[in-house]
């Protein structure tokens, strides 16, 4: 029996809905397994708008075996029939079918998705049908629920959403792993008279390259609007192949006029405590899946974040704790070390068991925009440190006086073409403001439990990869 069938969808979300019992309902998805004899056939059905399924009975006396032939996992189905309460066990509610209309089908032969149990390195080479396993439909609805709470967390506090370059003359962070953008025929580059590229030819007249932040800009935003935030893609052509790195990723990036560092960590915690917090009321069911599934531990490591006020503590008191620990390190602890993600963990997970913010960094390893401290030595840094990750936000108070911010853009040897306009903001009103940057895929990660950042994102780009 096959039909054209014109009903209004229910999504299997909204399918659970009590006044919907005992009624026609129409639902459309892709199985994911099918069982029965040849009385009854049991089919699950998912359409991506929950981690839950629907199951769809059809009764062999209505149906023939020719009707449902091509329901296998994978097809894609419509079925309009009556939603009733499940006498079965695993669901409290099933649809009898009555109509059935096939749009899809998938050969078991070479759907590679057929068996149950694939491991996360085998989903990773088929990327472009991850999204439809359990696993990756999970992480990706928490995805975009983190990404409406940091959107309703802005908005509800006056912030405006500025959208910052991604092609840009400027590196934000001095590290130069940037990629370039060009329109210049690399098989035939213009030289100049000294037999360098000649860019006065490329379509900007001048070096371009891929964000590496929206942060500069940020703060040409918040001198006007009083407080901003960006929430975009930013790029890193850093060569690095661990669980920790992607090429492309997304940064959030709030700028705020007149807030000090105090403001700013204030501003950082209670940002992070919201959207955690948001994650747990609004995506329940796919955290719980991804924990029973994963991490055990994973509900009850969010509600220690949201819980505990967060330990806010200078560098150099945490060079001593870690010092002083007694425990055995595979990176060297000593004053003026960047701190790596084991220090940062002790420190969380071992010694406060409280997320810490440590502030107060050594300004050799932090970045030139950073207010410096009266003791010439430190800058007003502050990094958010989390169980599991480490450091999830970075960020600081900005440094506004136009003198300082000029000697140590010359003591660092920065190029003042490149940065005229950013120094013009501590010309003309300048003010203070404070600033942080939240990795994305950081917060996805640690909020769905998963262990490589290449799980978080829907299509990563890491060196070598960058199929689709």
């Amino acid at each position: 029996m096959k039909y054209k069938l014109i009903m209004k969808r229910t999504t299997i979300a909204n399918i659970w809905d009590p006044k919907l019992i005992n009624t026609q309902v129409s639902v459309k998805g892709w199985v994911r397994t099918r069982r029965g004899n040849k009385h009854v056939q049991f089919v699950a059905l998912n359409d991506g708008s929950t981690i839950k399924n629907i199951q769809i009975v059809f009764d062999m006396e209505k149906f023939s075996d020719e009707d449902l032939k091509g329901i296998t996992t994978g097809a894609s189905l419509h079925v309009i029939g009556q939603l009733v309460e499940s006498q079965g066990k695993g669901q409290t509610e099933e649809i009898q079918a009555e109509k059935l209309e096939i749009y899809g089908t998938a050969n078991p032969e070479e759907y590679p998705l057929q068996k149950k149990g694939h491991t996360l390195e085998f989903l990773r080479e088929k990327a472009h049908l991850r999204p439809r396993t359990n696993t990756f439909g999970a992480v990706l609805r928490i995805r975009h629920t983190l990404a409406f709470a940091i959107h309703k967390f802005f908005n509800e506090r006056g912030f405006f959403y500025l959208n910052t370059p991604l092609i840009t003359s400027s590196d934000c962070e001095g590290a130069g792993a940037m990629f370039q953008v060009t329109t210049l025929d690399l098989n035939n580059l213009p030289k100049t008279e000294d037999n360098k590229v000649n860019y006065a030819e490329d379509f900007f007249g001048k070096p371009a390259s891929l964000t590496v932040s929206g942060q500069l800009e940020g703060e040409l935003g918040a001198t006007a609007l009083g407080a901003i935030y960006t929430f975009g893609p930013t790029f890193r052509a850093e060569n690095s192949n661990t669980p920790r790195h992607l090429s492309e990723f997304w940064m959030v990036e709030p700028e705020v006029a007149f807030n000090d560092i105090k403001d700013n960590m204030d501003l950082a915690e209670e940002f992070i405590k919201y959207c955690i917090n948001y994650a747990l009321e609004n995506a329940k069911d796919d955290i719980e899946f991804l924990a029973s599934m994963y991490d055990k531990d994973l509900i009850e490591r969010l509600k220690f974040v949201v819980e505990n006020e967060f330990i806010r503590l200078p560098y150099t008191e945490g060079i001593k704790i870690l010092e002083e620990s007694g425990h055995k390190f595979d990176y060297p602890v000593y004053w003026g070390a960047d701190l790596q993600s084991e220090h940062e963990r002790f420190l969380v997970e071992e010694h406060f068991k409280k997320p810490v913010i440590l502030t107060d960094y050594p300004k050799e390893i932090k970045a030139f925009y950073m207010k410096q401290n009266e003791d010439g030595k430190t800058v007003r840094a502050m990094d958010v440190l989390f169980p599991k990750i480490g450091e999830i936000i970075g960020g600081s108070e900005r440094e506004e006086s136009y003198e300082k911010l000029l000697a140590r853009i010359e003591e660092l040897g920065i190029p003042m073409k490149d940065m005229w306009w950013y120094l013009d903001t501590r010309k003309f009103g300048t003010v203070p403001h404070s600033g942080f940057g939240l990795g994305f895929e950081r917060l996805v990660l640690f909020v769905t439990g998963m262990t490589n950042i290449r799980d978080v994102i829907p299509f990563p780009r890491t060196p070598n990869n960058c199929e689709f």
